[in-house]
């Protein structure tokens, strides 16, 4: 139970946070943004901001989304002979046109639809009484879902193919932007509840209680100036060094290891111990305890988490193997395996499933935001905008591909999980 609610939260957490990014610089470029989700299914709660944006929490903590004017398969359509109630303003045009058997208006108007035109003409048609009418529509009309979702109509001046060609890359960018600034953020925070970062610089020394080092009276920042006739300067010598000082070890030898402890150099016999196929003497790398050094240390970490990704993504294309993707399945089973190990393991579990989301998504795949960017750039070199029946369907084959490669990738996971 506990790792499903830490899936449930870490998962939600990712996606509302991109989601975030899309919703507010979609709205500073313009685009009306219809409505931004928390969750899933039916809703618990909404309400509507001045702008006309609705806001949700839906009964399925699932994430969340984004309805954006004209941004993907936002659309409005009414089928003909559709039944709706209209309410007009005081200038007799519709500023409310409801499809759903809620929320009536006693003083609404019965229709049912012929004709509407709800991006550019603004107006609707449909049979009033037996009798052909058609009403003007407001620019700022409402209207309701046949599942009672109010949102607001989007007219053409106010969709995102209309914004400016920066605004609509932005807006693309933003989702991943938000997941990289997530992952740096959780990162700095898991440093500071680490009490600092790791200091590979120095050949200064945490001593492990009750290990090989303690047992031969290392204690913590002692300084290691030598592994047996190895000189070490900074951490990685001092791995290396053991590593080859070892390395033809087959008892359990004394090493010599000089110290410098307070000032005061001294020679201290130590025997390793193995584990796991390899020698530990119970030390770990010191920790820059600053304010600076562990903010630093919270972007040293996302970027070098970034790193792995990138190099695994690489990997993952010199040689496809569903076996090195992961979805829902093993995001569970990351996410139970990260709550029985701790609070911190969940946080660095979240940090890099973040920044892993903000670089799988800026992949070039026209579903993906990183396809819209490309699309984006490929307008502001062509300085026209694509088709827009062109974009849709290089946007459906993207879609497509990402369906049946998520398929595949679940049900790899299920069987690598289960059988």
């Amino acid at each position: 139970m506990l790792g499903l609610f830490t899936f449930i939260i870490v998962f939600g957490i990712l996606v509302v946070v991109h989601e975030f990014g899309h919703f507010y610089f979609a709205k500073k470029s313009g685009i009306l943004v219809r409505e931004f989700a928390i969750g899933m299914g039916p809703k618990v709660f909404s309400h509507v901001d001045q702008a006309g944006t609705l806001y949700t929490i839906r009964i399925l903590p699932l994430g969340g989304y984004v309805r954006m004017a004209g941004w993907g398969d936002d659309k409005t359509e009414i089928k003909i002979g559709t039944p709706a109630s209209l309410t007009l303003n005081d200038k007799g045009q519709v500023k409310r046109i409801n499809l759903s058997k809620g929320k009536l208006d006693p003083t609404s108007l019965p229709m049912n639809v012929t004709a509407y035109d709800l991006e550019d003409k603004l107006f609707i048609t449909g049979l009033v009484i037996d009798e052909t009418k058609t009403y003007p529509v407001d620019h700022d009309a409402t209207i309701v879902e046949e599942d009672g979702t109010e949102i607001r109509i989007a007219p053409q001046d106010v969709q995102y193919q209309n914004a400016s060609i920066w605004g609509r890359l932005i807006t693309n960018f933003a989702g991943p932007m938000n997941n990289f600034i997530l992952g740096i953020f959780v990162f700095v925070i898991l440093v500071f509840m680490q009490g600092g970062t790791i200091d590979y610089s120095s050949n200064h020394i945490t001593v492990v209680d009750n290990g090989p080092a303690a047992k031969a009276g290392i204690k913590t920042n002692d300084q290691i100036l030598k592994v047996g006739s190895h000189k070490v300067d900074n951490w990685q010598d001092i791995i290396s060094a053991l590593s080859e000082t070892t390395k033809d070890q087959k008892t359990n030898q004394a090493i010599p290891f000089l110290i410098n402890s307070k000032g005061q150099e001294k020679t201290v016999n130590l025997k390793p111990k193995k584990e796991n196929g390899s020698y530990v003497i119970g030390i770990h790398a010191p920790l820059k305890t600053g304010i600076l050094d562990k903010i630093f240390g919270g972007f040293q970490m996302a970027a070098n988490g970034a790193l792995i990704i990138v190099v695994a993504l690489k990997n993952l294309i010199t040689g496809f193997s569903l076996d090195k993707l992961g979805g829902p399945v093993a995001m569970y089973q990351m996410s139970n395996q990260a709550a029985k190990n701790g609070l911190e393991s969940v946080l660095n579990l979240m940090a890099m499933l973040s920044i892993n989301l903000g670089i799988f998504n800026l992949i070039p795949i026209p579903a993906l935001d990183g396809g819209k960017i490309m699309i984006n750039i490929i307008e502001a070199i062509r300085r026209k905008p694509l088709k827009q029946e062109t974009e849709t369907y290089v946007t459906l084959a993207g879609v497509a591909i990402m369906l049946v490669l998520m398929i595949a990738v679940t049900w790899n996971d299920i069987m690598r999980a289960f059988f």
